[in-house]
């Protein structure tokens, strides 16, 4: 059974939570995988572009210093987020780009998979190894193949990174969207 929006917000929450949660204060500007971001611009970049997508659905949250305390600032990000997906309260997103979506669904397709995607890039700033887990990667390649068009004409992806054959799911899915899945800081 696939979980609810709200529930697989949790659960990729808490994962991004954990590694936000684990960085020291010069953590922050260790490179990512994302060219000219450092890990902060990671946090930032989750906190403050769904903020602005909300508007769509007439949701005002309230600015957040990620620069000044990027956990707490996360923490928050997150209370706020989990608060609307438990209450959707029929609210609906509209966006020039998506349409007009129940904000939950809007939510979980646009911004709770970008948390997904996202861990990975921090946690390789952070050195650690991240695990995305392999079924979720192979889904999320075979769903993405036939938009790649789309996707590298949207700006967000870079060109595709060549991964071995016998590369892991995880591994392929990175390399499809442009991240070198041997990079290091």
């Amino acid at each position: 059974m696939m979980p609810s929006p709200a529930q697989q917000h949790v659960a990729d929450a808490a994962r991004f939570t954990e590694l936000v949660s684990s960085a020291a204060p010069g953590d922050w500007t260790r490179p990512a995988p994302v060219a000219g971001w450092t890990a902060l611009d990671v946090v930032r970049h989750l906190v403050e572009w769904p903020r602005g997508f909300l508007r769509g659905a007439g949701i005002e949250l309230p600015a957040l210093s990620v620069d000044a305390d990027p956990a707490g600032a996360w923490k928050q990000h997150v209370a706020d987020i989990q608060a609307i997906l438990d209450d959707p309260a029929g609210r609906v997103l509209s966006n020039p780009h998506t349409g007009d979506r129940p904000v939950d669904e809007a939510l979980d397709q646009f911004y709770t998979a970008d948390i997904w995607l996202h861990s990975w890039d921090l946690a390789k700033a952070l050195g650690r190894e991240p695990e995305l887990g392999e079924e979720r990667c192979a889904e999320a390649l075979t769903a993405a193949r036939p938009m790649e068009q789309l996707l590298r004409d949207s700006g967000q992806f870079g060109p595709a990174v060549p991964v071995d054959d016998s590369a892991s799911a995880q591994d392929k899915l990175m390399g499809f969207l442009g991240r070198d899945p041997a990079w290091r800081p």
